[in-house]
């Protein structure tokens, strides 16, 4: 029987979103849609697909139609459900922290591959600008005996990293702190053995070809490095080599377009360059130094 076209089933619901999403310049036009919707009935996306007859009800769809005028308007969708899918962990984000991306797990995994070669336990890890926390949060899942100081400049982040932390139950190995890069740590904290960041490494020079989107909603202290974009990763460089034990890391990500710089910053510093790591579209990403043993 044909569908009644006044009858907003899961399935018209998602064909009319996706085009809309479409018309207006969504890149995930059809991801955005299924997101929302799956959120809206709190249900997993995969539901979606064994419930495409479905009318849903007038609630759902309240929230629904308030969630794609967000979208539309820009709002990532992140925000708009508050929570975002990292290295299959599920964090509480908010216009306070960055949505976590995929790039950033290469992070995460370089560090767990670095943390493979140290014997010393527990590993000692620094997370410099942690955000929502989920760089540190996924090591301490995947690592068993390890104490993470998770630090970043802003409080409001801090919050939400806390509360990350104290969902996802590691509590007893991630520990945050408020503050500047590493001067946020305590007098007389011990050298550990890896520095992992995602730090703000947008150059002003290149706004323009910053996505609206991420402009307009998320915070700026953490998209933006300096004017060249490298400013605080230089700093990062310099205030990580006295806090590294002999052989640790330093892993951080950072943007193709001021990659040779930050390889050039480490060449000038104590640490040696030990590989560059390409993100899924195959563009320089992470670079990992190692200090010497």
């Amino acid at each position: 029987m044909a569908e009644a076209t006044d009858q907003w089933t899961i399935k018209r619901l998602l064909e009319w979103t996706t085009d809309h999403f479409n018309k207006v310049g969504s890149e995930n036009a059809r991801l955005d849609a299924e997101v929302l919707l799956a959120e809206a009935l709190q249900c997993d996306r995969i539901m979606l697909y064994t419930r495409f007859e479905e009318v849903p009800s007038g609630e759902s769809l309240t929230k629904y139609r308030a969630w794609v005028k967000r979208r539309i308007a820009g709002e990532p969708v992140a925000y708009i459900v508050g929570h975002k899918e990292f290295y299959s962990l599920n964090f509480v984000v908010n216009a306070n922290v960055l949505i976590p991306r995929p790039e950033t797990e290469h992070v995460v995994v370089e560090a767990l591959e670095a943390a493979k070669e140290i014997n010393d336990r527990p590993l000692r890890i620094i997370d410099v600008g942690t955000g929502s926390g989920c760089v540190a949060i996924s090591l301490a899942k995947h690592i068993d005996q390890c104490k993470i100081a998770a630090i970043d400049i802003s409080s409001d982040a801090i919050a939400v990293a806390g509360e990350n932390i104290q969902t996802l139950a590691v509590a007893d190995k991630v520990k945050c702190f408020t503050g500047d890069l590493l001067q946020a740590l305590p007098d007389g904290s011990q050298p550990v053995h890896l520095i992992v960041s995602n730090p703000p490494y947008i150059g002003r020079f290149e706004t323009e070809t910053v996505e609206d989107s991420v402009l307009k909603y998320e915070p700026e202290q953490a998209l933006f490095g300096g004017e060249k974009g490298t400013e605080i990763i230089q700093r990062l460089v310099t205030e990580s080599e006295p806090m590294l034990l002999p052989g640790g890391r330093l892993i951080f990500e950072t943007s193709p377009s001021v990659f040779d710089d930050c390889l050039q910053i480490v060449e000038n510093s104590s640490l040696e360059l030990e590989k560059s790591v390409k993100d899924y579209a195959g563009l320089r990403r992470v670079i990992v130094a190692k200090k010497s043993p």
